[in-house]
């Protein structure tokens, strides 16, 4: 039970903003009507449960000096508001302090963490200030805040990620909104040794922005990004950026190359096929370059063997593992990594004309492969097998590829890992790895000689399905597998994590990006590799 005094103190302390009490939310507070310049965002963790009720959170080092800077009011709020630092609650007050009229104080969890190295899924503490600082940064748009400054918490780099991940939306086709919230560090660079934050924060910041270009060319309208729009809105992209070298290769160049399982994919649409091809030498020269390559499928009707009407708009994001590989490279090139990376982007749609495949059809691959399509809607690794093949020749350190591939990966993981298929277990170790520390969880998918069976054609060298239902990511990979030439390869199956619903807090509506931040970190984990790279 809140005491009068208590109430009237804490009226007081927020100036006019009224206050009630509710059921499940003992103490709200109205936000001003008018617009809120500045905001900040302050950390607390939940308290351990002992003798003293009263203490539900602790502070951190930044919640505890504004809470001094403020004469204690910030902790009497909290306690009259019932505050308890658990992970991801937010609650908003306003008129605690002159030079911030809107203070968000979000809960980090509990501090102390006891870890199962067997069964981490993620670096625990990283993921929890991901989420912090999204809940926070939500807050303060909601709350009308223009500039809202986020307090960096252990993780400066995990707390620019989450803030800014949780406040992309796709909103390029809607009126413009009433204002923009820009969040930053400013309030803490008084922090002594602010300069160990700054520069996580803003690689943070770079790597959220790529994720966010991600989901951008993902959520974008089928007619409104073809490959020829893609290629040019990634090229608009890198335009600015130094060591990087952009092609689009026209149909004729993927003619020339006999990449007929490519063109077979893109011949019933209106739209051209493209293949684009994107270097960027950060290392000296003769360093092996990182492969990554996307499935760049801008729509995917699943051709004569037709997609189901219900949710077919989604397939708009078939070019999901173009878009996380391209905005990979837009991390790497603006961080400057000392790495060489090129990227390889079939483009094209999968559409339904006269002239498109047909169930029973056969079509030869650029390393001379057979082909017999049993499926039109297979149509992702066919033309990742040219792209694949392509790889082959530029003398990779690695090839990782990444591709929206299978309905059935989305049935054995959903949303809480991205499927991975390598051929090398030194690869494994770094890309999971990656994905503990950017949150981007990593399941190794067995590439057994059994599924290889599965796809053995009476008509050709290959079918591009299993003979059955069973394991249908387990064929698709090791179908990718008979055009990879490197023993250093992965490939990275994502249907399960295109399209975002609730496995990572931080990310809102729409297409996720992932896992365009891990491929980053896989990348210069490579890099610094001596092993991988001298396997040519």
């Amino acid at each position: 039970m809140i005491s009068r005094s208590a109430l009237v103190s804490c009226r007081r302390l927020l100036h006019k903003p009224t206050c009630r009490i509710t059921r499940g939310q003992r103490y709200l507070c109205s936000k001003p009507e008018a617009v809120i310049n500045r905001g900040v965002v302050l950390g607390a963790y939940e308290a351990k449960k002992n003798e003293n009720a009263e203490i539900k959170f602790i502070f951190t080092q930044a919640s505890d000096s504004f809470n001094k800077k403020t004469s204690g009011r910030l902790r009497e709020i909290l306690k009259i508001s019932g505050f308890e630092g658990k992970l991801g609650k937010s609650k908003a007050f306003y008129g605690i302090d002159t030079d911030y009229p809107c203070v968000v104080a979000v809960g980090l969890g509990k501090k102390d963490h006891s870890v199962d190295e067997e069964t981490i899924e993620e670096k625990e503490e990283s993921a929890n200030i991901r989420h912090a600082a999204a809940a926070g940064a939500r807050a303060l748009r909601e709350a009308g805040v223009r500039s809202g400054e986020i307090e960096p918490f252990t993780d400066a780099q995990a707390a620019a990620e989450g803030a800014h991940l949780a406040l992309y939306s796709f909103d390029k086709l809607k009126s413009p909104k009433k204002h923009k919230l820009d969040v930053n560090l400013e309030m803490f660079k008084r922090i002594p040794d602010i300069h160990r934050f700054e520069e996580p924060w803003s690689t943070g910041q770079i790597l959220a922005d790529a994720q966010n270009f991600a989901r951008q060319l993902m959520d974008m309208p089928a007619n409104l990004m073809t490959p020829r729009i893609f290629a040019d809105t990634v090229g608009l992209r890198l335009d600015k950026l130094s060591n990087v070298e952009f092609n689009i290769r026209e149909k004729s160049w993927a003619e020339e190359k006999g990449m007929g399982a490519f063109l077979s994919v893109g011949k019933a649409s209106t739209e051209d096929p493209l293949f684009l091809e994107i270097s960027y030498k950060g290392a000296e020269n003769g360093a092996p370059p990182i492969v990554l390559v996307g499935k760049g499928v801008t729509f995917d009707s699943g051709g004569i063997s037709l997609k189901p009407s219900a949710r077919m708009s989604l397939m708009k994001a078939d070019m999901g593992g173009a878009a996380a590989v391209c905005s990979a490279l837009v991390a790497i090139a603006t961080l400057q990594l000392p790495m060489n990376v090129t990227v390889l982007t079939p483009l094209c749609e999968n559409m339904v004309a006269g002239n498109a495949n047909k169930p029973g059809d056969v079509i030869t691959a650029s390393n001379g492969k057979t082909i017999e399509v049993d499926n039109t809607d297979a149509e992702g690794r066919l033309i990742l097998a040219d792209a694949l093949c392509h790889a082959n020749t530029l003398s990779p350190a690695a090839i990782i590829d990444v591709a929206t591939l299978t309905g059935a990966m989305d049935i054995s993981l959903g949303q809480g890992a991205v499927g991975v298929f390598t051929n090398s277990s030194l690869l494994w170790k770094h890309v999971y790895q990656a994905g503990l520390e950017s949150g981007e969880r990593m399941w190794r998918m067995p590439l057994y000689e059994h599924y290889s069976k599965q796809i053995e054609s009476e008509v050709a060298d290959l079918r591009n399905t299993g003979k059955t239902r069973s394991a249908g990511s387990c064929t698709a990979a090791v179908f990718l597998k008979e055009f990879v030439e490197c023993d250093t390869w992965a490939h990275m199956d994502i249907a399960g994590v295109m399209h975002h619903t609730d496995a990572l807090p931080y990310l809102g509506k729409g297409m996720s990006g992932r896992p365009t931040r891990a491929l980053v970190d896989i990348a210069r984990r490579i890099s610094q590799d001596p092993f991988i790279l001298g396997k040519r």
